[in-house]
């Protein structure tokens, strides 16, 4: 049952404004099972001073496009009531006569868009008004038998709307049915969802509750767990090799799905997605479609139901079927598309948002981590009303036509077209060794503000942690993950880059750039130091950049290696034998693979920087000082010996060797491979000959 969760305590003590508004709002996106991510509207009718100091009559409203589980006080549009008013005696109305009118209402011209649903809040009497889309409602909406069940569970409370797309006409038909039956307490949209009221903001909340319990406790008293979606056909795989299969076809799942853009994948095996998949029936509720407006705009009108056999198919056959399923989601897709298109339309990606998987799971796709989370956060939403409307007659969803409307609708399209473009790296999954680092760390902030999402993968997670935290809070959730890892451990290599394709789906850049360093004159050169040198910086750039080779050619999409080498590379260091060796044999590992990788779309750069003192765990070790004593000066000399080197008389710092390791991975460099960029500030010892 769903809980209310109003504390008074915790309320505003201002009562019937703006702040009670967030804060009723807040508590009904709290539970997605009342309100679905970034749907649902909520109102409050108040007085207040404008600007000439009149009291006038406005109603605050949730503005377009945020949600209501987040929203605060500069998400609401503040509208004049009594211009709106005149508006309930016109016969009809367009969504773009509707939106331009609404535009001229607002009371500050900063305020959000107003919603499309605004008018119903405006046209019902009353002063809080909430419109939600709880899973127990819609599964009444979405029966066939929804209206007879309904009068079961409210007697005559209720006033039933049949489906019609948001706006003027059907705002008005619900204030007409409320208007008309004084004992009605609540709006089922068919559907749709779900219409309450109050005389406070509280009682409104309360009242909202109290009608999804009512039908919550009908349905569950229906619920049969064996016969449930036709009772259990495949049972689920257990938890580890779900994981372990997961991360060896989302890469290749995600060149499937991906056609001008690559796309973010997310595995999900919760419990409700487990048992839908593994159903009799759940190939058949899969595909009748959409159980409400809101999961269609993420979810498109069906998912890709992959009918596989955990208990008998190997992964060479799931990944046969998912190859085909998807070609033929698409054609299917374009043939929709096609079907239903009005002139101007231009279709978006065909590729499926939601893949259902016996045994396994359920895996969603977006332009990036949080789009492809909100398409399974609503998935979840979508079989928990199959799981109602199945218990209480058959399920049934938006016709064809009706889908269309609402994914291609005129006013959704504008929403997007309010989009920022997608920055350079959008929809790329960058893989960085040394994120904890002076120039990992450097870099992973340079590619997330460039619309990445990053893996830090180094020996010290807690620097790691803190690099990702400072990135997540600025870019928003799981735009970068940090993971423990020590390059020179095969298993552990393996292990991290499966964590990736879990999380992202694959990787397309690899940032090859945990180090250390030592420095002894040769003949004191220890077979322990040398060893150390050589399983870091080559054992352990071979075994990153091999895991990350084989996920780039499972991806098909192509790919982009850069490693971080050294000037020592190419100019014999003194003192540096060791380091200075394993520097060349990254740079000649990396010519290697570049030359095998490009039939495959994968290219392979160096760049080769030189003394970057700031922010490096190498520089604060011994390195320093052996490096120092070389020279035969003091340690804090270093930064000036360096600059006074080079033919440029500058220092050099990490987001310089970003800014070449982020060139290198973008599309600039995109027929550029097998190269080394010296970034030294011109050191002419180094200069490539």
């Amino acid at each position: 049952m769903i809980q209310n969760l109003w504390q008074p305590s915790q309320a505003p003590t201002e009562k019937n404004g703006l702040a009670e508004l967030v804060y009723r709002s807040n508590l009904i996106g709290t539970d997605r099972r009342v309100c679905n991510w970034g749907g649902g509207n909520t109102s409050t009718k108040t007085r207040i001073i404008d600007f000439r100091g009149r009291e006038v009559e406005v109603m605050y409203v949730k503005g377009s496009g945020s949600d209501l589980a987040t929203m605060g006080p500069g998400h609401f549009t503040g509208l004049r009531l009594e211009d709106i008013a005149p508006l309930f005696e016109r016969s009809e109305m367009s969504d773009e006569e509707m939106v331009a009118y609404l535009a001229q209402c607002m009371i500050d011209s900063k305020h959000p868009r107003a919603s499309i649903e605004t008018l119903l809040h405006a046209f019902l009497p009353f002063p809080h008004v909430d419109h939600t889309h709880p899973d127990a409602i819609i599964s009444i909406c979405c029966a066939d038998n929804g209206r007879e069940i309904a009068q079961e569970i409210y007697g005559d409370r209720f006033v039933w709307v049949p489906y019609i797309r948001p706006g003027f006409k059907l705002s008005k038909m619900i204030a007409e049915g409320v208007r008309a039956n004084p004992k009605a307490e609540l709006v089922l949209m068919e559907k749709h969802g779900l219409v309450t009221w109050g005389d406070t903001s509280e009682t409104c909340y309360a009242q909202t509750i109290k009608v999804i319990n009512e039908a919550e406790a009908y349905i569950e008293a229906r619920i049969d767990p064996k016969t449930l979606f036709g009772g259990e056909k495949y049972a689920p795989l257990a938890a580890d090799d779900r994981r372990s299969l997961a991360a060896q076809v989302l890469p290749a799942i995600r060149g499937f799905v991906s056609d001008e853009r690559s796309m973010i994948l997310t595995f999900d095996d919760e419990e409700d997605v487990l048992q839908f998949v593994g159903a009799r029936d759940a190939l058949t509720l899969s595909q009748v479609g959409a159980a409400c407006p809101d999961h269609l705009v993420h979810t498109k009108v069906t998912p890709l139901f992959i009918d596989w056999n955990p208990n008998a198919e190997d992964v060479s056959g799931l990944l046969s079927k998912i190859e085909a399923g998807v070609g033929q989601y698409k054609e299917q897709y374009k043939a929709y598309f096609e079907r239903n298109k009005a002139p101007g339309d231009v279709m978006f990606e065909p590729a499926p948002r939601v893949i259902l998987i016996p045994g396994l799971g359920m895996i969603n796709t977006g332009k990036s981590w949080a789009n492809s989370k909100v398409s399974g956060a609503l998935y979840h939403r979508a079989i928990a009303v199959m799981r109602g409307a199945t218990a209480l007659g058959r399920f049934v969803s938006l016709s064809e036509s009706e889908s269309y409307n609402v994914e291609y609708w005129p006013l959704e399209l504008y929403k997007l077209s309010l989009a920022p473009p997608e920055a350079e790296f959008s929809r790329q999954v960058a893989f960085i060794t040394g994120g904890a680092g002076g120039i990992g760390s450097e870099t992973a902030r340079r590619l997330a503000g460039e619309g990445a999402h990053v893996v830090l993968a180094d020996l010290n997670l807690e620097g790691a942690r803190k690099v990702a935290d400072e990135i997540n809070a600025k870019y928003g959730e799981m735009r970068a993950l940090a993971l423990r890892m020590d390059v020179t451990r095969e298993e552990e290599v393996r292990t991290a880059f499966l964590e990736a394709s879990l999380n992202y789906g694959g990787v397309d850049i690899l940032v090859n750039n945990a180090g250390l360093a030592t420095s002894s004159p040769f003949e004191e050169t220890s077979l322990k130091e040398w060893n150390l040198n050589l399983n870091v910086l080559g054992t352990g750039y071979f075994l990153v950049a091999r895991e990350a080779f084989k996920i780039m050619k499972r991806q098909a999409l192509g790919g982009s290696m850069v490693f971080v080498g050294s000037k020592n590379s190419v100019y014999a260091g003194k003192n540096a034998s060791a380091y200075s060796s394993a520097k060349a044999l990254e740079a000649h590992l990396a010519r290697c693979i570049a030359a095998e990788g490009g039939e495959y779309g994968i290219r392979v750069n160096t760049v080769l920087p030189d003394a970057i003192l700031q922010g490096s765990a190498i520089w604060n070790s011994g390195w320093r000082e052996e490096r120092a004593a070389a020279y035969g000066i003091e340690p804090d000399q270093l930064e000036e010996y360096y600059r006074k080197r080079t033919t440029l008389q500058v220092n050099i710092y990490p987001r310089d060797i970003a800014e070449g390791i982020t060139f290198f991975a973008s599309s600039r460099a995109g027929k550029t491979t097998g190269c080394m960029l010296t970034i030294d500030g011109g050191v002419p010892a180094a200069f490539t000959r």
